[in-house]
């Protein structure tokens, strides 16, 4: 697949709530090896939007495709199978079980069956110093790491799987700003691994600063896409969301 084949699809996917639209008749592509950011007020459907692509919603119209293929209402585990990690807003962390089981459990659910509980764990270690948490800490419960610590975790254990896709749902919260630097690094390292990323954030100096094209959803709807300096521009974009033009 070369950078500018379409890795993933969204193809007119409508998601409702008992009557009401969380996601319409949205369309985009994604292309292998970019890092594309989905951005919009509370509400506007982003997080649905990632639940429908990685199985957690089925929709009541269009299709998810990835590689070309229909994924459209599988369950998260075949989704993640294939390739698609994902990281949520909240972190989902087994907090009783050690940071290292942790990363390690992202191994029994991707692409590759690894041979070992030995293979897991040095790849888990491996994966951990990647994201650059601190390795002395991997064998503390994954319930007394803060914020910063666990978003590090949850994305070395979504990276065990294997994915050539990345779902990353508002990496940049609770970040400090010499924090929300490192995190832009960290993304951009794991792009250049040769993994897709789509990420939804709403500080807007990261996304700006991360993504290199943007789709811009309000009320459901895609209302923009482009690049950031074309979506600061945008006067449907500044009157729905950021309310002023965005100064880089």
């Amino acid at each position: 697949m070369s950078k500018h084949d379409s890795i993933l699809k969204i193809v007119n996917v409508t998601k409702k709530f008992r009557g009401l639209v969380a996601v319409n008749n949205v369309s985009f592509d994604l292309y292998s090896g970019e890092i594309l950011g989905l951005v919009g007020p509370n509400g506007a459907g982003k997080t649905t939007l990632l639940n429908v692509i990685n199985g957690i919603y089925k929709p009541e119209g269009g299709k998810v495709l990835f590689e070309d293929n229909d994924i459209t209402g599988l369950k998260p585990e075949f989704i993640c199978k294939k390739g698609i990690a994902r990281t949520f807003q909240i972190t989902r962390l087994f907090v009783n079980m050690t940071v290292l089981e942790n990363v390690m459990s992202g191994a029994m659910f991707g692409r590759k069956n690894l041979s070992s509980f030995r293979e897991a764990s040095e790849k888990a270690l491996e994966t951990l110093k990647f994201v650059g948490f601190p390795i002395e800490k991997k064998n503390i419960t994954a319930g007394s790491l803060n914020a910063v610590e666990m978003k590090r975790v949850e994305l070395a254990r979504s990276l065990l799987t294997d994915p050539k896709l990345i779902l990353l749902d508002e990496p940049a919260t609770g970040l400090n700003p010499s924090e929300l630097s490192i995190m832009i690094d960290l993304i951009r390292k794991l792009n250049s691994t040769g993994i897709t990323v789509l990420v939804v954030d709403h500080n807007m100096r990261f996304i700006m600063n991360v993504a290199q094209r943007l789709i811009v959803l309000h009320y459901g709807q895609k209302i923009a896409e482009g690049t950031p300096k074309e979506i600061a521009s945008s006067e449907a974009v500044v009157e729905a969301y950021l309310g002023e033009k965005y100064v880089f």
